[in-house]
């Protein structure tokens, strides 16, 4: 059969069924690109900065429509509730968040046993690679300007040391901290402080921004765009597979016909008819 396989048209064949297998499976990478694009681009909106007070609620659940959303704040920080959250990644090496609570004006007191007068929220400050560099938060009145991020969940059965947090979890915090609080936290960008911004982005040091950026949308598989990537993987197949039944069935018609050449050689010669023995016998009569 490789004799028939290398025949210069089927040769010509096979390279034929390569170079069209070779589009199918292109065109299926394809297809299986678009199954896993985000269908919403991240959205210019939550670029635009609003107030904290008019965007998120203290004592409901943090609505999705507003995560990412650069919010604006006034207030002070308590240089007593500041923690490290460990394990945090910049710039390929782990260190530690520093996360301080923010006591926003004007924000809506909430009531209950457990409330306090103030309404607090967590602010991520900057970066840190040791916990001996972590430094106190701005005195006096603090416009805070940040990225609006849902309050992360709690690693179970961990106890952190003094002074640590497991995670930037508003249920944990508020637990250290003793406060009401919203149910999320901000990533700082900016902290101005009588017109001068004193934050970690803007002053050089040992606290490095955070610098978060919008997360894309979380990405969905369109099963139809899957299911045609793996119909063209299909067809690849099938241009390869028509090829191989084309070289076979030539090889077959090649056998036969050796097959029916060799039976005529081997047939005996046909014997003479009646008549022609006849004819034969009157001629050879004197």
């Amino acid at each position: 059969m490789w004799k028939t396989a290398l025949k210069p048209r089927w040769i010509a064949g096979l390279v034929f069924a390569i170079v069209v297998s070779g589009v199918f499976v292109l065109l299926s990478q394809w297809q299986f690109g678009r199954s896993v694009q985000p269908e919403v681009p991240v959205s210019p909106a939550t670029e635009e900065t609003k107030a904290l007070t008019e965007t998120l609620e203290p004592g409901h659940f943090f609505p999705g429509s507003v995560s990412d959303q650069m919010v604006s704040a006034e207030g002070t920080y308590d240089p007593a509730k500041q923690v490290l959250v460990p394990g945090r990644l910049k710039d390929g090496k782990t260190g530690y968040w520093v996360v301080s609570a923010f006591a926003v004006k004007g924000a809506p007191v909430l009531t209950g046993v457990a409330a306090s007068p103030q309404t607090w929220i967590p602010v991520a400050r900057g970066w840190v690679s040791d916990p001996e560099d972590a430094v106190a938060p701005p005195p006096g009145t603090v416009d805070l300007t940040g990225r609006l991020i849902p309050s992360e969940s709690p690693l179970p059965e961990t106890a952190p040391e003094a002074g640590h947090a497991s995670a930037v979890s508003v249920a944990e915090l508020i637990n250290y901290w003793d406060v009401s609080s919203y149910p999320g936290f901000v990533a700082a960008t900016a902290e101005m402080v009588d017109g001068t911004d004193v934050s970690a982005a803007a002053v050089s040091g040992d606290l490095k921004p955070l610098n978060i950026g919008p997360q894309p949308p979380a990405q969905k598989v369109n099963w139809l765009n899957l299911f045609y990537s793996l119909e063209w993987v299909v067809f690849a197949g099938f241009a390869l597979f028509i090829w191989w039944r084309l070289v076979k069935d030539d090889y077959r018609r090649g056998l036969e016909e050796d097959l029916d050449d060799d039976a005529h050689d081997d047939a005996p010669p046909t014997p003479p008819s009646s008549a022609t023995s006849e004819q034969l016998q009157q001629k050879v009569k004197p």
